[in-house]
């Protein structure tokens, strides 16, 4: 029977770049003409939100919650060297890059035998903080093998899956998988297990209608344009214990990594876009924290819309896969920001 390791973590695009571009997204809402005009600067915003925001465009509290970060991901990564798996399933969303117009599966096993990634290629991007040049490649080790066994045994249980062996219209990986394997690699030692990606339509109603990115405030995308709605969450805790099932009978050691901020701000149009709905993540994380999955599954996909948890929906299959283990997070922690767009959590649940 293959042993499992749990990791919460995130794929947080922004740590990707400097601390003086950390709040970017922030301030492009700031331009939204839609925004009202007391919201504009920051003597308009919540005491806390103006205090990480500083004087200096929150650069300063960048670095902090830069730091807070990084130790988690090392921490994380520690663990995965300790456990040396023989594969890596990471639990991430697709915002309209592998899955467009043509197909939204609602859940897909990318059974890939290996991938080349070139995350910086694209003309026009800031610096990231690697100082890595545009021409700079990740080759990614698949294992299409565990992929093929995952997605049989998940429709042996039931589950309608999807999968596929080579990528469709995004070359290489999503960010969601791209960025979970970069940082759990920051300091560039090498990233030597085999991945296998599994998407999640976290998206849903946004993913084509929104391209799974930020919608104008101005000019809001009518509700007779968006799409069909993800898969609930509780179809995802449901489909992440069949996947735990699935792997805790194979042959292989396995590592479940559910990869997503909570909360987004763009995502939040009860707070303007200005801020993640802090209020809801700290409920969920309290719940998670001790084991209280119940709570998660009881919670509507209407409400995880409302709070911009729509990218949660990766962690509601981690609820799902370690409540059919038995366990509770053995270590997790919640990390708070106003200004940088989406609250952190990261979560372990050891073997």
């Amino acid at each position: 029977m293959g042993a499992i390791l749990g990791l919460g973590m995130t794929h947080y695009p922004p740590l990707t770049g400097t601390d003086a571009n950390m709040a970017t997204i922030l301030r492009r809402v700031q331009q939204d003409p839609g925004l009202p005009t007391h919201l504009r600067e920051p003597a308009g915003w919540p005491a806390p939100m103006r205090a990480e925001y500083g004087t200096d465009g929150g650069t300063a509290s960048a670095a902090g919650h830069r730091d807070a970060l990084l130790k988690h991901f090392r921490k994380a990564r520690r663990l995965l060297d300790e456990f040396r798996p023989d594969v890596v399933i990471i639990w991430g969303d697709d915002q309209h890059e592998n899955f467009t117009a043509d197909v939204i599966p609602p859940f897909c096993v990318l059974a890939y035998d290996e991938v080349e990634a070139r995350p910086w290629h694209r003309p026009g991007l800031p610096p990231n903080v690697w100082d890595e040049p545009a021409d700079t490649t990740f080759r990614i080790t698949g294992h299409r093998a565990a992929g093929k066994y995952l997605a049989t045994g998940l429709l042996e249980q039931g589950v309608d899956m999807a999968y596929a062996y080579k990528p469709l219209h995004y070359p290489g990986l999503a960010h969601a998988f791209l960025n979970t394997i970069m940082f759990l690699d920051y300091d560039r030692v090498g990233f030597p297990y085999p991945v296998i990606a599994f998407q999640v339509n976290c998206y849903g109603r946004r993913v084509i209608a929104q391209r799974g990115g930020r919608g104008s405030l101005a000019n809001p995308v009518l509700e007779a344009d968006l799409d069909p709605p993800s898969p609930s969450p509780r179809r995802c805790m449901e489909v992440g214990a069949a996947t735990a099932r699935v792997m805790r009978d194979s042959p292989w050691r396995t590592a479940l990594i559910a990869s997503s901020s909570w909360s987004h701000a763009f995502l939040s149009d009860k707070n303007h876009q200005l801020y993640p709905d802090i209020e809801s993540d700290r409920r969920l994380y309290e719940a998670l924290r001790v084991g209280d999955y119940d709570t998660w599954r009881k919670t509507p996909l209407a409400a995880i819309e409302a709070s911009g948890q729509q990218e949660m929906l990766n962690w509601y299959m981690l609820a799902g896969a370690m409540e059919a283990l038995g366990r509770k997070p053995d270590e997790c922690d919640f990390i708070e920001t106003w200004s940088f767009n989406s609250n952190k959590c990261f979560a372990t649940f050891m073997p």
